[in-house]
């Protein structure tokens, strides 16, 4: 998986991370009310401290490493572009075929 983070994001992502310690992550955020396999999830982009141990995969970008859930590659093309939309004040997550998510949420999970 080739994964890329736009100029946009890097410099929103510099805003909101700073200094801290941590690693990216795109979490696959699955609604704990819907039925397995009858409604999608949603890509969210967190900032955690470490890896979950044999759960994470961990790849590396133009920018900063990203961490993805190895059960959730599944569900992602192979080329992905994490970019940021002023127009919609929030991270995108798009590939060469589609709007993963338009409107991806920044959680910090490090505080």
């Amino acid at each position: 998986m080739n994964i890329t983070i736009t100029g946009k994001a890097i410099n929103e992502l510099n805003k909101k991370i700073g200094e801290q310690n941590g690693i990216l992550k795109i979490k696959y955020e699955i609604d704990d009310n819907e039925f397995f396999g009858c409604a999608g999830g949603i890509p969210t982009l967190w900032f955690v401290s470490s890896a979950e141990e044999n759960n994470d995969q961990l790849f590396d970008t133009n920018n900063r490493a990203v961490l993805m859930e190895k059960s959730k590659l599944l569900f992602f093309e192979k080329e992905l572009k994490i970019d940021f939309s002023n127009a919609a004040n929030s991270f995108q997550l798009v590939s060469p075929e589609r709007i993963i998510n338009g409107r991806m949420a920044f959680i910090n999970k490090v505080k």
